[in-house]
């Protein structure tokens, strides 16, 4: 087995209790989070980015698990998922949260996620359309790149950025700073939290495999797996959505959100003004409260309700 050996009871499991389970996907076993109960009528399946994991969601996983079905899924490659057979693209990612999707056979689904885990759930919405009824993103993007952040550029750099992301965890450590604005760090518990999975070599190479996924031109296959994507999002425009934007994000900048504000003119947007790119970090009340209140006023889109 390739799963990530973690001791037993480290000080951040308190802080996310949750049972694991696996679904057998193409490469591996993927690792998830299933909170609440099963047969409840909608589900919430949150969508992690890079270098986070399931964990990055424990706390709007407790605030929703009473009402709805939280399904939190780990890419191969992260958290506690297991390890990549191969070094992989977009249109894996989402081929492997389609397969989840459908071995669950999820239903009314509410698409919620950060980062990476906009063009992975979107890409898994238009394919699995009919089983979606609303979408909420935080900071985010599912467009063909326009500018890549020196700071992602870097990494990306031969042999320097192989070091520094798998060599010195250098991208996971600094994600613990860089992606706040509000606050200046994060409680060391949940700090370990988000380095438990990643604690070596061989499990660091999903988190340099998503800065290199990330395509300078249309040379690159997930250029053109983005630009699908971005091509199709006026077609969701049936669905209710929820933009929660931190607006100090350096790297899926007020920009990005335009960009979502233009495919989806009718969407509810709270630019959150002093707020960095982990939003559910920066804001917890806030992120929480946001995203009960659309929950509970946004109505839910008829298609998935006659599955």
């Amino acid at each position: 087995m390739k799963v990530t050996k973690i001791e037993p009871s480290p000080p951040w499991r308190e802080l996310y209790p949750f049972e694991s389970h696996w679904c057998e996907v193409q490469g591996g076993r993927l690792h998830y989070v299933d909170e609440g109960p099963a047969n409840a009528e909608q589900s919430l399946l949150f969508v992690h980015g890079n270098p986070t994991w399931s964990f990055h969601w424990r706390n709007l996983i407790r605030a929703n698990c009473e009402d709805f079905r939280c399904v939190v899924p780990d890419h191969l490659g992260c958290g506690l998922s297991d390890l990549q057979p191969h070094p992989l693209r977009l249109a894996e990612h989402i081929e492997n949260l389609c397969e989840l999707v459908q071995k669950l056979d999820l239903r009314r689904v509410t698409l919620v996620a950060q980062d990476w885990g906009g063009a992975i759930g979107l890409g898994a919405l238009l394919r699995e359309r009919t089983r979606f009824e609303r979408i909420v993103l935080f900071n985010t993007g599912a467009f063909r790149p326009w500018f890549i952040p020196w700071r992602i550029r870097v990494c990306r750099w031969p042999i320097f950025g192989k070091l520094a992301l798998q060599g010195a965890n250098a991208f996971s450590r600094a994600a613990l700073r860089m992606t706040l604005s509000r606050t200046r760090g994060l409680d060391p518990q949940i700090a370990d939290g988000y380095l438990a999975p990643y604690h070596n070599w061989t499990r660091r190479a999903a988190v340099y495999q998503f800065v290199k996924d990330i395509p300078l031109g249309p040379r690159h296959p997930t250029w053109h797996t983005l630009g699908e994507i971005e091509d199709a999002l006026p077609s969701l425009a049936d669905l209710p959505k929820l933009l929660v934007w931190g607006m100090q994000d350096w790297c899926f900048t007020p920009a990005c959100l335009e960009k979502f504000r233009a495919a989806w003119p009718e969407a509810r947007i709270q630019r959150l003004v002093d707020v960095g790119h982990w939003v559910v970090e920066d804001a917890p009340q806030e992120s929480q409260q946001l995203l009960a209140r659309f929950l509970t006023d946004s109505p839910s889109a008829a298609t998935g309700a006659g599955l």
